[in-house]
């Protein structure tokens, strides 16, 4: 399962059984931290996830910035709430990818609002996978 942690929306995406693909799934309405982590908590449960793939929205040269510091805030009340493991991934620029990608599809602004932070996860989980599977390659070739 992958997040896209904002202050108002948190984009949710989930990859394939095979962890190759990932998929949007959808976006839960911010309502406070513990609201917040209970909802999430729940989607565990309900798919069966094994690890959370987090976008850490760094500063353009690589380092946290304040929203990063939110979400890693909001990441140590999700992992004191389950034993997932929880894992970040650099999400720059994944929503502006989003939008672009949404715009290109002709979604209009009020339809793109909705899904843009799923879309977000999905590009943060798919880039997580990608590399997880370079990696694996690399040590088999080796």
């Amino acid at each position: 399962m992958a997040l896209d942690v904002g202050d108002v929306r948190i984009g949710v995406a989930l990859t394939d059984p095979l962890g190759i693909i990932a998929q949007p799934h959808s976006v839960i309405q911010s309502a406070g931290v513990r609201k917040d982590v209970e909802a999430i908590c729940s989607l565990i449960t309900e798919t069966g996830t094994i690890r959370i793939v987090a976008g850490l929205p760094l500063n353009q040269d690589g380092k946290p910035g304040p929203q990063a510091e939110k979400v890693l805030s909001f990441l140590e009340a999700l992992r004191e709430a389950t034993p997932v493991e929880v894992v970040t991934q650099d999400e720059r620029f994944t929503t502006a990818f989003a939008q672009r990608s949404l715009i290109a599809a002709g979604v209009r602004r009020e339809g793109r609002k909705k899904v843009v932070d799923k879309i977000a996860a999905q590009q943060i989980l798919q880039t997580y996978l990608d590399r997880a599977a370079a990696a694996a390659r690399a040590r088999k070739d080796s």
